[in-house]
């Protein structure tokens, strides 16, 4: 189904109204990434944000961080204008980014405990995201001592801890073997399906987009823009040699433009 870029926002949990973002690049000027951006978000879906490489994807979810400021237009949280990072937007990175002198508990209270959390409350709160992940056992652990799956585990974890609204993954599997993708993948759905967040979730792994998501957005090369939307509807767990599966993957493949 295309989408109509210029369509009225509803009001949602994030929302883009004709952003655009642009970069200097050294000796070319400008170079422009995201045009005129029009989305929207809604509380609890699972969105996944599906492109080739380098089309913008990780800048539009730099932006919903505050990571970056849009250079036009206007992006809202929660009806409030995005003007830096905030407790409410957690990010999960592709390379983990754990703390590697912090044990595996020490990693994920770490939100709580910049904000002030007593010692026994954030490590309760703590202890339940360490369950929830699969890593009881594991709390005196440091990262070096974890497997990549493991390690994606404990960011999830941290993720969560600080209890945010917004759940933004960049790639989060993009390095790991494909058995551990696989498994992270259920991981991922079981976690959100117990603890209910909206999920932001990047990736140009087709099956990976078709399997995990409530809505796919498929990205134009840049300067960035939604290209078509697809909402996905097939029950979960979903298998990959579905038949609807597998023809929502050639559909879905048939509008990316695989050229850079």
């Amino acid at each position: 189904m295309r989408m109509d870029n210029k369509r009225k926002i509803n009001e949602s949990l994030i929302a883009f109204h004709g952003v655009s973002k642009t970069f200097d690049k050294p000796g070319e000027g400008r170079y422009e990434v995201v045009r005129d951006l029009y989305l929207n978000v809604q509380e609890n879906e699972f969105l996944v944000l599906f492109g080739p490489g380098q089309c913008g994807k990780s800048t539009i979810l730099n932006m919903i961080a505050g990571f970056e400021a849009p250079s036009g237009g206007e992006l809202l949280c929660q009806g409030r204008p995005v003007e830096g990072p905030g407790p409410e937007r957690g990010m999960v990175f592709q390379n983990t980014a754990l703390f590697p002198w912090l044990t595996v508990m020490g990693n994920v209270e770490y939100g709580p405990k910049v904000r002030g959390v007593k010692k026994e409350e954030r490590r309760k709160q703590a202890q339940h995201y360490i369950d929830l992940v699969g890593l009881q056992g594991f709390e005196n652990s440091y990262p070096v001592k974890l497997s990549g799956g493991m390690q994606q585990r404990v960011g999830i974890a941290r993720a969560y801890c600080s209890e945010p609204l917004v759940m933004l993954l960049d790639e989060p599997f993009g390095h790991l073997d494909a058995q551990t993708r696989y498994l992270m993948q259920d991981e991922l759905t079981r976690i959100w399906q117990v603890e209910k967040r909206t999920v932001i979730f990047v990736t140009n792994n087709i099956e990976e987009a078709v399997y995990l998501a409530d809505r796919i957005l498929v990205l134009r090369n840049c300067p960035t823009g939604v290209k078509a939307e697809y909402q996905i509807t097939l029950p979960r767990p979903r298998n990959y040699t579905d038949p609807e599966f597998l023809r929502l993957r050639r559909e879905i493949d048939a509008v990316v433009d695989h050229t850079l």
